[in-house]
């Protein structure tokens, strides 16, 4: 069975009046006219690591040697397609599935997609992984230590769970699991945001480019 009659299948099961249309314009097509193999960056990190700067910086970096790339970043997506969603952890798997989704979708139309989002869970971001496409998912460990972290702040977040504003805050009231085996490990507290943008170019290009 292959992915696209997954697809076909969970539709079917949860809506028996829904039907998956076909393209008749391959994501093998898209990928050859673009001159690149779509996939997924899944950046993964601490709040205040560096994620959605070295997002943008890897863009940037991309889009500037001619290859055609989007950030997804979880507080712009909290903004719009899921603002409906809370941070209770059914609301925090359902950011991360909508946004795989979405990320999937733009794959297939050839684009690289850079995705910013703490997601704390192993299993949320496996059920991303499974989503896009072990081949299109190169998930990052943006390793950052939660002292460097909290020294930032850049958004004042964690000053606000210190005094209990915010109630469960990854890496202060809830927890932070570490990917296992990422394909990158980068420290934004070690390594300038060069030295990181380079490694990450660099990983895409030997797998994708």
């Amino acid at each position: 069975m292959g992915k696209l009659d997954k697809i076909e299948d969970i539709g079917l099961q949860g809506a028996p009046n829904i039907f998956w249309h076909g393209s008749q314009v391959s994501a093998e097509l898209r990928s050859r006219q673009a001159g690149q193999r779509a996939a997924t960056v899944w950046l993964t990190g601490l709040s205040g690591a560096g994620k959605s700067t070295l997002a943008s910086a890897l863009e940037g970096r991309l889009v500037g040697a001619g290859h055609m790339a989007y950030v997804l970043d979880g507080d712009n997506l909290r903004h719009h397609l899921n603002r409906d969603l809370g941070f209770s952890p059914a609301d925090r798997q359902e950011n991360i599935r909508r946004s795989a989704e979405v990320a999937r979708i733009m794959n297939d139309a050839g684009l690289f997609v850079i995705c910013a989002f703490i997601s704390p869970l192993r299993q949320d971001r496996e059920m991303a992984r499974q989503i896009i496409g072990a081949d299109n998912f190169l998930e990052t460990h943006v390793s950052t230590s939660a002292e460097v972290c909290e020294a930032r702040d850049p958004k004042g977040l964690y000053q606000k769970a210190r005094a209990g504003l915010i109630p469960q805050f990854t890496g202060i009231s809830a927890p932070y699991e570490a990917p296992l085996e990422p394909a990158l490990k980068l420290d934004t507290g070690a390594l300038p945001l060069d030295a990181c943008c380079e490694r990450l170019y660099q990983q895409l290009s030997r797998r994708f480019l």
